[in-house]
């Protein structure tokens, strides 16, 4: 897959911005800056240090909600829509922040 090369606290996180595009993660979330959900960096600051965070994170999208960065909804993201491999690294991208 040809894709953009996301470059993130000093690790390279091939296909990742491809990915976040593609499944319209973009239309929300912007690398530095709230828009309707928080920024990817205040997303990694929120859960710096945190083992747990990526498995964390991959069910909050599996799995959508609401609440914890304010009331409006995230959607669900079915393994149709981002597969299991493709969550892991945009996960991983987004604490590398």
């Amino acid at each position: 897959m040809l894709a953009a090369l996301m470059l993130a606290g000093g690790v390279a996180h091939a296909g990742a911005d491809d990915t976040l595009n593609k499944t319209g993660c973009m239309a929300c979330h912007a690398k530095d800056k709230k828009l309707v959900g928080p920024s990817f960096k205040d997303i990694a600051a929120k859960y710096k240090g945190d083992k747990q965070a990526p498995a964390r994170l991959a069910e909050k999208v599996r799995k959508g909600g609401a609440g914890a960065w304010g009331p409006v909804p995230m959607p669900p993201h079915a393994p149709e829509r981002l597969n299991d491999a493709d969550l892991k690294e945009v996960v991983a991208s987004i604490l590398a922040q």
